[in-house]
Formats: structure tokens, sequence, C-alpha cells
């Protein structure tokens, strides 16, 4: 009979049982690895053999089948090294382990020509799917114990090579489950504070709502008015992440190979794409579907500066990630869901040459309405928050010019988040206002008759579409919140409707209200 070694294959941020089945019989000596591997799981078989021979065993001379089940799934990585090894060799009888149950342990890990067991892609998502699989013995290499340890209620037994691994299964020595290891966190360190930021108040109230409430958020206007300046401050801002989201984003890092020496990542992303960026770097994609910018932004912040310089098809292909908060991504032989629940911040030039309305700008009204019709309807009508900024006087050291610390501001938005987590407390996956659907609005986003009929008043003049009618009654709870009011004044609705500068003029509207 076949040997089995049960071991974790990865799809997407799923994990899955996968069945090595090793059969070592009479036949020309070859070694045929089988059930939709990669690359490198097929390669395994030569790092198998060299390792075997190092360690003074014999590579059977005979015909060996590996095969990885299910096979209709698609395998990738190295993760199956060491399960393959161990199937070889108890098919060969060169390893008899005693009282050793194989159907309850799991086998991960990638084998070295000289047999060290290294590190691999996707530790902890694997780990958490054994634990939903029913499996609490995992067999690994000792560098990824910090990273597994992170789960609970598992039995980990981590080893630096393979000669410690046949000991511990011949039960030559007792070797107890590894010590419950902590990772270490990363440190969040902040060098940008939004204190360096002078003037735009009027900007920041839109900004801190925006945080408070995740909505997107477009910011307009001239070279140096500080676009990326307090884009590049709003981590500083960020409401600390939940367990959950922890184990979220650390997840995506593991499996994309972007975890820092297994540290936890207990601060919410940033990530800032160049606006050359192709379409499968941003959304994900690839070979064998990794993750994309969206997904590594996940819990986090997506800054794309330029934004009209990205190229159409990009972003465009933001639209249904914008929508669901989640991007599947289909191949041949696969599909992959990973989670992309990031809020946009993007910056933008208001024409061109970027001095629109000074006597600097030399750009037609062709070339600004081509620049600015480089960004859709729909992907304006996604973005809650779109607010033109000035310029600022460098030099004005005035109090009106200081702007509150970042720590000052974090916990202003603490308290908004705090309200939002007791009001979704029994909704399933609600955390803030944006993600809001219209069910909970008519129950959380109720008006008074004066705020209902400037609402009317305002759609009969600028006929919005019900997408934008939407994001108006969040952002004017989300303001509602950061006054700590219970419910929806008139003023919380006026700075709402002000906050879409793109979609039309308010100046006007202001002006009969």
């Amino acid at each position: 009979m076949a040997a089995i070694i049960k071991s974790i294959g990865i799809s997407g941020l799923d994990g899955y049982l996968v069945d090595v089945e090793v059969s070592v019989y009479g036949g020309v000596a070859m070694t045929s690895v089988v059930g939709l591997g990669d690359t490198a799981v097929k390669e395994a078989r030569d790092r198998i053999e060299t390792c075997i021979n190092q360690m003074d065993l014999t590579y059977p001379k005979k015909k060996i089948v590996i095969n990885l089940s299910p096979s209709e799934v698609k395998k990738t990585g190295t993760t199956f090294d060491l399960a393959m090894l161990v199937g070889i060799l108890l098919e060969s009888n060169q390893l008899e382990p005693q009282d050793f149950a194989m159907e309850e342990h799991l086998f991960l890990g990638e084998i070295g020509l000289n047999g060290e067991l290294k590190h691999f892609r996707g530790v902890l998502p694997m780990v958490i799917a054994a634990k939903k699989l029913g499996f609490q013995k995992i067999l690994l290499p000792n560098v990824c114990l910090p990273e597994a340890a992170l789960v609970q209620g598992m039995e980990l037994f981590g080893f630096s090579n393979l000669s410690e691994v046949l000991t511990f299964m011949e039960h030559k020595t007792i070797r107890k489950a590894s010590v419950r290891v902590t990772p270490p966190k990363e440190q969040v360190t902040f060098p940008l504070d939004f204190s360096e930021v002078r003037g735009h108040k009027d900007i920041l109230q839109y900004v801190i709502a925006a945080v408070a409430g995740n909505h997107n958020l477009l910011l307009i206007g001239p070279p140096g008015c500080g676009k990326s300046m307090i884009a590049k401050r709003m981590p500083s801002i960020l409401p600390d992440m939940t367990e959950e989201e922890v184990l979220e984003v650390t997840s995506i890092y593991s499996i994309s190979g972007l975890l820092k020496a297994n540290h936890l990542m207990t601060q919410r992303p940033f990530r800032a794409p160049h606006y050359n960026v192709s379409s499968n770097a941003l959304i994900g994609g690839g070979l064998n579907a990794m993750p994309g910018e969206i997904s590594l932004a996940h819990n986090g912040v997506l800054f794309l500066d330029e934004f009209p310089e990205f190229s159409r098809g990009t972003l465009e292909a933001l639209r249904q990630p914008l929508e669901d908060r989640t991007v599947t991504i289909s191949r041949v032989r696969q599909t992959n869901t990973f989670p992309a629940n990031f809020q946009l911040v993007a910056a933008m030039n208001p024409c061109p040459c970027g001095h629109y309305g000074t006597d600097k700008c030399r750009c037609s009204h062709y070339d600004i309405k081509r620049y600015t019709q480089r960004i859709s309807g729909p992907i304006l009508d996604r973005i809650d928050i779109q607010k033109y900024m000035g310029k600022v006087n460098p030099l004005d050291q005035s109090e009106d010019s200081q702007n509150p610390s970042s720590a000052e501001l974090k916990h202003r938005i603490k308290i908004s988040r705090d309200m939002q987590n007791q009001r979704f407390s029994k909704v399933h996956g609600i955390s803030s206002n944006s993600q809001m659907e219209a069910a909970h609005m008519k129950e959380f986003c109720t008006l008074k008759n004066d705020s209902t009929e400037l609402l009317q008043r305002s759609y009969d003049k600028y006929q919005f579409s019900a997408r934008t009618h939407n994001k108006i009654l969040k952002i004017a709870r989300t303001f509602a919140d950061l006054d700590g009011a219970p419910t929806i004044e008139k003023n919380h609705l006026i700075l709402a409707l002000m906050a879409r500068d793109l979609d039309k003029e308010k100046t006007t509207l202001m002006v009969g209200l």
C-alpha cells in the first residue's frame, strides 16, 4: 500500500488538506510527481534525492510515484517537501516510527540539500486551516514557529533539520510540543505628524471624517499644496487594528512572502504604488494568482498619487473591489478570492500643468477636459469625499495655521469609531459607516424634517445618483459621530453635501440654503 502523509495547501487565503501519497515499486528508476504541482513542487524530487544521499540514506532505485490529492487542485510552493521525503523513507522501510499516529500529524516544510528545514510562505494561513480541519499536531521548521504560534490551541513540533524529524518519529528521544512562542510585534512608529501641516483646516476636517468613517478620499490641488503631505500622515491617525484584523493582514503578507522576520503586522498597511503599476500588480494575479496592492492594503490605506496618470484599465479594475471589498482572481485551473477592504486615498492636479486658475497655466479647455476625463464617472462615484485644496503660505507662523497633533486627532477618531462599533455590534460584517447598506441606513441615518427638505432641494438641483445620495448620508453620519451627536443635524448634512467638489460646484447650492 502507498504511504499517505498529510499536509496543507493554500488557495487564496484558504487552506485545504492535501494527502501526499507515495508509492515505491519495481520498474525503471524514475520519480514522478503528479497532482497538478507547479515547477517548485516538481523540483522537489531533485531536492529530496540529493538530501537523502547526503544523509547516508539510500534513495530507492525504483519507480517512485508521488500523488498530491486532490489531484484536480493546483498545488504551489515548497510546502510538501517534508511530507514527500518522509513518504519515500516510509515506503523504502528506512523509517519505522514507533507509536506515531501518522494520520494525526501534518508535515509542512521545505527541505535543503543538506537536510535543513527552511522557511516557506503562508505558514499562518496554513496553521489556521489545520485548526479548522480538526488537526492539532504539526511538524514544521523551527524558523516557522513564531508565526505558527499565533494560532492558539495547537501542538507545534519545530525542527532544524531532517535528522531531528526522523529521531522524533522513531521515538529515540522524547520531544515535547513546542513552547508557546510570542512573535515580535512590529514597532509602530510614525515619524510624520499632522502638527507639521500648515493651514488647510477646512480640508483637515474632511480628512478626519474620511479616517473616522473609513471613507474613500480624493484631494485635488496644485503641486506643492500638501496633498501627498497629508496622505502620508494618515497612518499616524488610523485606529488600531483588532486581533482579527491583525491575523488577516499578517496572513496576506505571509503568503506574499513580505512578512518581516516573522513580525506580527500590528500597524495598518499603507501602500503607495507608482502610477505605472500594471493591473495584475494592483488587483492581483500572476501565474499563481498572488495578492495585489489592494489586498496588501487590506484594513489599511491604498494611496494613488497622480491619480489620472494611472492607466484607464487599471483604474476601472478598482470598481468591483471598491464595492465588494474582495477581489476574485480566476485562472484556468483555480479561482482565488482575496480580501480587499481598503480605504482609497487619491491625489491629483486640477489640470495637466497643475496651475489651473493662475497666470502660469497654459492648458486649453480641451486639455483640461481630456485630463479630468481619464477618471471615469463610475470611479468618481465610488469616492466618497472629493475636495479641492489651495496653496498655503509656508512662512505663516500664526496660531491659525497650527494644526493639532496626530495623537489628538487619533483620540478624536477613536471616540467616533467606538460609537460605530457599538452601533454595528449586532450587524455582521460592518464596522464603519462607509460599509452600511441601504437597510442599515434607514435605521441609523434618519433625518429631521429640515434636513430632509435640504437634501431634496439638493437632489432637485443636481440630480445625483442613488449611490451618491447614500454616500452623502454616510458622511453626514460620520460628522455626527465626530460631534458625538446621536442624530444627524442640519450642519452635518451641509458638511456632507460640501464633501463632493467634483460632482457639482457647491457654491450655488449653499447660497440658497
